[in-house]
């Protein structure tokens, strides 16, 4: 509600700076366009219909030949996604001068007469700016990309699409999320390394600790083999993790791609679960020792 509020008052705002620097331009003679030359009739307006129809088929076969673009690099799909999102503001560009000048306006006398107005508007228009030149700069930079796995203020999620204003991010659950370029100067690419599926999986304090952990090489090497799409390395045993009520707690760790970092972890901990097993260890459960005089 706040955010529809200070919206409208921005909209009133710009408006009202629009209209006093009209009146204030008209008398000080910034506005030098002659009215008198503008032809608004059916056949024009005709016109700039056929226009504006060609302007946008002409756009829409050109975001398809570019959606038929599949760039095997992330930075290739990057760049299509940009060029999608650039063909939309040029042709509503186009069909805007263009169309002045069917119907006799000099656009670029417009041009040079609103240079104080466009200044003026566009610092009513900060974030906007913000957004456009923040996007410039990430992407020359190549600070992410379309197919990263990015963390923005707690959302991870795959980048799947990066426009002129907005970069959309995608979660495990198809959940997206729209973010302003502005807003993608804290983030962490995670997809620049490898990354670490982590568990910590118990033991029971009866457990002969110094037996099993001799087992666990050969353990964890058949585990790395049958799940070789996943884990790109075997397993490590990084030892105990910590010493909890009813069990000793042992921390496993493997390296996998960001995008498997969960799965790679449900795997882990289903493979040890069963290899556990196989070795004669069970899962402990919560014991109560009763002291009677």
């Amino acid at each position: 509600m706040k955010n529809k509020k200070s919206t409208v008052i921005r909209l009133i705002v710009c408006v009202a700076i629009v209209a006093i620097l009209i009146v204030l331009g008209k008398f000080a003679n910034f506005f030098t366009i002659d009215f008198s030359t503008i032809n608004f009739n059916y056949e024009n307006l005709l016109r700039v219909i056929l226009m504006a129809a060609a302007v946008l088929a002409v756009e829409t076969v050109l975001v398809i030949i570019l959606s038929f673009i599949k760039p095997k690099s992330h930075r290739g799909q990057s760049i299509v996604s940009i060029l999608s999102s650039l063909m939309k503001y040029i042709a509503a560009i186009v069909i805007l001068c263009w169309g002045l000048s069917i119907f006799g306006v000099n656009v670029s006398t417009i041009a040079a007469s609103v240079g104080i107005l466009a200044l003026i508007v566009g610092f009513s228009a900060e974030s906007l700016i913000a957004d456009v030149v923040t996007g410039a700069f990430m992407i020359f930079e190549n600070q992410y990309n379309v197919g990263d796995i990015v963390e923005v203020d707690g959302f991870r999620g795959t980048v799947t699409s990066i426009g002129i204003r907005t970069t959309c991010i995608t979660d495990a659950v198809d959940n997206v999320r729209i973010v302003n370029n502005s807003s993608m100067k804290n983030l962490l690419n995670r997809s620049d390394k490898m990354s670490y599926s982590i568990i910590d999986i118990s033991v029971p304090y009866e457990t002969d600790l110094e037996a099993i952990e001799k087992k666990f090489p050969e353990m964890l090497e058949t585990i790395r083999r049958e799940n070789s799409d996943v884990m790109k390395e075997k397993p490590e045993y990084f030892g105990v993790q910590s010493l909890a009520d009813s069990s000793v707690v042992l921390r496993f760790a493997v390296k996998v791609d960001e995008k498997d970092i969960y799965s790679g972890a449900r795997r882990l901990n289903r493979a040890i679960w069963l290899g556990f097993r196989k070795i004669g260890v069970e899962c402990p459960f919560p014991q109560i020792d009763v002291h009677t005089k």
